[in-house]
């Protein structure tokens, strides 16, 4: 089975750069997708941690973006384009909701996954999600505000703790 999960990566950080959107100009835009994409991939390979999880999300599915648009407040445009929507895992979504608006989880996350057979034979970089500079926190306000993330980061953030080892310790 194959282990590309790169429609649920592109879709699900798509829907986070719409529903959060960069400050202007084209630098700010490519630096929030660059964390979007990073925070999306680290999201995908813990939620489908092996090709065998992966193969099946091809058979079955992500699920859309419904209920996050709902959850989000988002309104899709009359006359879009919004086959790519259906990609977009809700799941995903919100975990990586979690690790752009929480530094010390999104550290955690991406060493977990490093040794993941997503990343075998590869070197991940996630600078630009666990260590955001200046300039990468000024293009992506939104993205990292954690307030305005709560909706969907609070959705299955109990499950990506969990996952992470972490939903005892966070609780107590």
């Amino acid at each position: 089975m194959s282990a590309d999960l790169s429609s649920v990566i592109a879709a699900t950080a798509q829907w986070l750069l719409r529903a959060y959107p960069p400050e202007r100009g084209a630098l700010s835009a490519a630096l929030a997708e660059a964390q979007c994409r990073q925070a999306a991939t680290v999201a995908a390979w813990l939620r489908y941690p092996t090709a065998l999880d992966a193969g099946l999300l091809g058979v079955v599915g992500p699920g859309g973006s419904g209920r996050l648009d709902w959850v989000a407040g988002v309104d899709v445009v009359p006359g879009e384009d919004t086959a790519w929507r259906t990609w977009v895992d809700e799941v995903v979504a919100s975990w990586a909701a979690c690790l752009l608006a929480d530094r010390s989880l999104a550290v955690a996350a991406a060493a977990t996954v490093s040794g993941s057979v997503h990343a075998a034979g590869l070197a991940p970089d996630f600078r630009r999600l666990t260590d955001p500079d200046v300039r990468d926190r000024q293009a992506a306000v939104l993205l990292r505000h954690p307030d305005l993330l709560s909706p969907v980061a609070d959705l299955h953030r109990d499950d990506l703790l969990d996952r992470l080892g972490e939903g005892t310790a966070r609780a107590a």
